[in-house]
């Protein structure tokens, strides 16, 4: 007698297609936990899940530093973190029950007794719960310390939980040159494989980046246009009106160059770039992101020179206030030559690309704070509408906006109203804000989100990284070459003049 079929005890129709998945219970341990980062972006973020209800229904914070204090204190100190550095006014009945599960350890990173009484931390919340948590290790320590805490972790057995998932973030910069880079991630997959490995870039947590997906891929009216047929050049850009503050000791042997091209800009190169994934998962669009750095060429020494500016900030006026120069700030060394402002032209050579210029610059002191990539298409071929008073048909721009303002605005050629048949451009436009009627969430939400479900889509893989540092290593070996002082452009300016060499032909930088 045939009987009917059971249904699966797992099924639960009320969960699919639910915005967010269920996460497994996590305990989540911050190495670097009363630092900089820490305090300002990590522990407000987790406050922010929690008042979402986006953190997983059982989790628990470990903090670890070598401050010497109390689970208490280090609570009283998230708190106040989170106080002071939220994006919403914090709500003490969530706060509170937030900080119920909170652990600190205290100790170097190279100290063993700190990984057993990690051990013990987590053993206890696994006992208390009857369950086995999901570990998540997040490294918020300076990069000389990545490699020793993976280290230990991989001594003390903390690389590996029966049940459960054990993954690690591991915070920029990944090295500080291609073999820094590459033995880096040599030790850190020693000890751990690939699928645990979470290297962050937290541009990639931005709404409007990933929504460079969506525009892309989900628009019959965009990707047809997307070639070399149809784009005369791109420009990104990341400018910032702010000089280095108290960073001196980082910035200064780190730079431009380092500190935002090598990452975060090649990154958003890779996206506007790439070809569509078979399918949204983390290896797909990483093997597509990979095909767009292999494409790139790395330059030769001597092209380095006249595909890349280097300059530093000398004085000036940002804000309405007089501010010093580069060579000025407390702690930078009076013949440094650390750039404060990189531009470089590169070309994705591939059968969409070939040919069409991309501009990358990147600097500080610069007139505005703005983050953006303008893909400006070819011009109509017919300009007929030559008339007093019409700026006339200028070539249509797609301008993708992160920051200030998150959105997309597209330039067209409108007439203006009148007798006469006269031409200005005029802009479409999309806001984030406007549109959603929401506040975009940080990005270190949408990554410590990630990171907790397994998701690596947001987050570099090692062969990623490598293929980054090959197109930048010999820029930085061209610049290291050439002894003397650096090109100046005045603070609060749109950057050196020597930057429009990089232009070909009729091409403009954008105004800042």
């Amino acid at each position: 007698m045939a009987t009917a079929a059971q249904p699966r005890v797992d099924a639960n129709p009320l969960v699919e297609g639910l915005e967010r998945l269920p996460i497994h219970p996590t305990t989540l341990t911050i190495f670097g936990a009363t630092g900089d980062l820490s305090k300002r972006k990590l522990l407000p973020a987790i406050y922010n899940l929690a008042h979402e209800g986006a953190l997983p229904e059982r989790f628990n914070l470990i903090g670890s530093s070598r401050g010497v204090m109390s689970d208490d204190d280090f609570r009283e100190l998230a708190r106040e973190s989170i106080r002071s550095f939220s994006r919403r006014r914090a709500d003490e009945k969530v706060l509170g029950a937030l900080l119920e599960h909170v652990r600190y350890v205290a100790g170097s990173f190279d100290d063993p007794t700190v990984y057993e009484r990690l051990a013990e931390c987590n053993r206890a919340f696994d006992e208390e719960a009857g369950i086995a948590f999901d570990r998540v290790y997040y490294l918020s320590t300076a990069p000389s310390f990545f490699s020793v805490i993976v280290g230990r972790l991989g001594e003390h057995g903390l690389h590996r939980n029966a049940g459960s998932e054990v993954r690690v973030v591991i915070e920029k910069p990944i090295g500080t040159n291609l073999a820094e880079a590459r033995e880096l991630n040599n030790a850190v997959l020693d000890v751990l494989e690939e699928r645990q490995v979470y290297r962050i870039d937290h541009y990639l947590g931005k709404e409007t980046v990933q929504n460079m997906l969506a525009f892309r891929f989900a628009n019959g009216l965009f990707e047809p246009l997307w070639n070399r047929n149809f784009i005369d050049y791109v420009q990104i850009t990341a400018a910032e009106d702010i000089g280095i503050g108290t960073r001196a000791g980082y910035y200064d042997t780190s730079g431009a160059l380092r500190d935002l091209v090598q990452n975060h800009m090649l990154q958003l190169l890779t996206l506007l770039c790439m070809e569509p994934p078979v399918a949204f998962s983390a290896d797909e669009v990483r093997d597509e992101k990979v095909k767009v750095l292999r494409a790139i060429h790395p330059p030769t020494p001597e092209a380095a020179m006249y595909m890349a500016v280097r300059a530093q900030y000398g004085e000036g006026t940002s804000g309405g206030e007089d501010v010093k120069g580069y060579l000025q700030e407390d702690d930078v060394p009076t013949d440094s030559t650390t750039e404060t402002y990189a531009a470089l032209r590169l070309e994705v050579d591939n059968w969409r690309w070939a040919g069409v210029p991309i501009y990358l610059r990147t600097g500080k002191r610069l007139a505005r704070k703005v983050t953006e990539i303008a893909v400006t298409l070819k011009p109509v071929p017919h300009l007929a509408f030559h008339q007093d008073g019409s700026v006339g048909v200028q070539p249509n721009q797609i301008v993708l906006t992160m920051q200030p303002n998150e959105g997309v605005s597209i330039s067209i050629g409108a007439k203006i109203p009148g007798t006469r048949m006269r031409i200005r451009p005029v802009n479409m436009q999309f806001l984030y804000g406007t549109a959603f009627m929401s506040e975009s969430p940080e990005a270190y939400e949408r990554l410590i989100t990630d990171a907790m479900r397994g998701d690596a889509t947001l987050f570099t893989r090692d062969d990623e990284v490598e293929a980054q540092w090959e197109i930048v290593d010999p820029i930085l070996a061209a610049w290291a070459g050439t002894p003397g002082a650096i090109p100046q452009y005045p603070a609060g300016s749109g950057g050196p003049e020597e930057a429009d060499a990089l232009m070909q032909g009729e091409h403009r930088w954008r105004a800042i």
